[in-house]
């Protein structure tokens, strides 16, 4: 055994501080995830009105209770629907996650008809969107709550109309995959929206509530002339006897959650994958909540991210991998609830051994068929006279190929700085890894706001110069302020997180559960035999 020797002290003045800093940025996360919900839950009489459940009181309906929930795009949306703090919506119009159906880790995503009656939003699309990738990716039966009054036309643009097209190709895809969607008509499905039924495998509709048409009363009127009640027109009680649309009808919100339930059981979906091996777990010798104190929110205070490791892993038992070269890359094995998994850290930026390092341990662990997990922390790779004729590019590319061209799972959180081609060689949003999540410190982007402004005033300086000129220093002050607030106003991890470049934010204190939970994840898909179809199931 490797164990991990914790060098923290929890009465340090360090640890304290880090943990009030850390703690101010939870608050925040905790606010941010619940505004939505309150705002929903607001129009709660109204739903009581037409005899339904609330958004949030459906998901509760449909998952199996006190089974393990992980949010997805828990804060999509934040400051990319509007530039007004106050009123901008983290997890848009959907909520979505995976979760627990009979049994059945399934991807579950819910319209929240709350807020904007559930319009499908430029965030709430790219949430549908990145929900089917992962059902598609990690064969997670696709369960989707439906009540949408279809695009959100306020915010028209020809690009989203297009690109939407999307979000039915997927359900097409994830049914020919072998995946079965199912899809619960709560309320209206208009237009696009309609889709969102007539593309899945099975349909479950509420009575009165429930309806679906490519154009509702109002359009077709517009469109036509024609009146028509929208019972006749779409009611659920027509697609279940008229248009072979609804395959299940029920009485109301809470017998469609039964209904649906059945389905998914009926399934008999586990049978298909077997049990991981039996494996005693243990937990870290050293409390995950110390994490909070552990990490400086300030990516430029340093600190050994094996202490991070120490409070993840089994029994904070950690085999590192060459510790004594390219040392300020951290490699090593060890499991995380009993699943055996590589883990890349960083204690700085990336040097050539650090590169070279790491590009052979992803080989060995793909050769091994176990998942990578990387802890980001980095302004990049080392530049200068030294790196470049060590061969930074040359050991540095050998870095990317890898993290690329790997095919065991891999897991990305980025822990703090994720700066230059860092964010590359440590598997960020472009590299496609299975997961990526954030923790609410993380910052991302080029380089620094500071550093951006220092390059261009030197830039500036050296233009000036070479026309025989003084340079303007009042231009270049304003100059190097208004970059600093271009590019650390867009590195946040609420304000990356809010522009759709990951799959959420998390608690850093959480982290343990979460790659337990994503561990087991990708686990079951490695290991479920799916019955693939030459075509998605024709509705008939």
């Amino acid at each position: 055994m490797s164990i991990i020797q914790s060098r923290i002290s929890k009465s340090s003045q360090a640890f304290q501080q880090n943990r009030a800093d850390m703690m101010a940025l939870i608050e925040k996360l905790n606010e941010l995830n619940a505004r939505a919900g309150l705002i929903s839950e607001k129009r709660k009489p109204r739903f009581e009105e037409r005899g339904q459940l609330t958004p949030r009181e459906r998901l509760s309906r449909i998952l199996d209770p006190g089974m393990p929930w992980f949010s997805l795009g828990n804060v999509t949306g934040y400051l990319s629907d509007t530039k007004d703090e106050a009123k901008s919506l983290p997890g848009s119009t959907q909520i979505s996650g995976i979760g627990f159906v009979r049994g059945v880790r399934s991807m579950v995503v819910v319209d929240d008809s709350g807020i904007k009656g559930g319009a499908l939003t430029d965030a709430t699309a790219y949430k549908l969107q990145r929900a089917e990738h992962i059902a598609l990716e990690q064969k997670l039966p696709f369960i989707h709550l439906v009540e949408s009054g279809g695009a959100d036309l306020y915010n028209y643009t020809v690009g989203g109309f297009v690109e939407g097209g999307g979000l039915f190709a997927r359900q097409a895809k994830l049914s020919k995959a072998g995946i079965p969607v199912i899809t619960i008509l709560h309320g209206s499905s208009t237009a696009g929206g309609a889709y969102m039924p007539g593309m899945s495998d099975y349909v479950v509709a509420v009575k009165d509530n429930g309806k679906a048409f490519l154009a509702g009363p109002p359009l077709l009127k517009a469109a036509t002339g024609e009146i028509a009640k929208a019972s006749e027109l779409g009611g659920a009680e027509m697609h279940a006897t008229v248009s072979g649309l609804v395959e299940y009808l029920a009485d109301d919100d809470g017998d469609a959650m039964l209904m649906a339930r059945d389905v998914v059981e009926r399934l008999q979906w586990n049978r298909r994958c077997p049990a991981p091996p039996p494996y005693a777990s243990r937990l870290p010798l050293y409390d995950p909540d110390e994490i909070a104190g552990v990490v400086p929110v300030d990516y430029r205070i340093p600190y050994d991210v094996r202490e991070v490791i120490a409070r993840t892993v089994d029994g904070s038992d950690f085999v590192d991998f060459k510790p004594g070269y390219g040392v300020s890359t951290v490699c090593g094995q060890a499991e995380v609830m009993g699943f055996g998994c590589g883990f890349i850290g960083n204690n700085g930026p990336i040097d050539p051994d650090g590169a070279t390092k790491a590009a052979q341990f992803m080989q060995l662990m793909d050769q091994s068929d176990l998942p990578v997990i990387f802890l980001s922390n980095t302004t990049g790779y080392m530049v200068g006279t030294q790196y470049e004729q060590a061969g930074m590019i040359k050991h540095g590319s050998k870095m990317i190929q890898a993290v690329t061209n790997i095919e065991v799972p891999r897991l990305t959180l980025q822990i703090g700085a994720s700066y230059g081609a860092g964010n590359y060689g440590m598997c960020g949003r472009a590299f496609e890894p299975d997961f990526l999540y954030l923790w609410p410190n993380a910052a991302t982007g080029v380089m620094g706001g500071e550093q951006a402004a220092t390059v261009m005033a030197i830039v500036a300086e050296g233009q000036a110069k070479a026309a025989g000129k003084e340079p303007d220093r009042d231009a270049l002050e304003k100059q190097s302020a208004g970059l600093k607030a271009l590019f650390d106003g867009q590195s946040s991890a609420f304000y990356t997180s809010g522009h759709h470049l990951d799959d959420g934010i998390i608690d850093p204190r959480d982290t343990r559960k979460a790659l337990g939970f994503l561990l087991a994840t990708v686990w079951e898909a490695r290991h479920r035999d799916v019955r693939k179809n030459s075509f998605g199931i024709a509705r008939m």
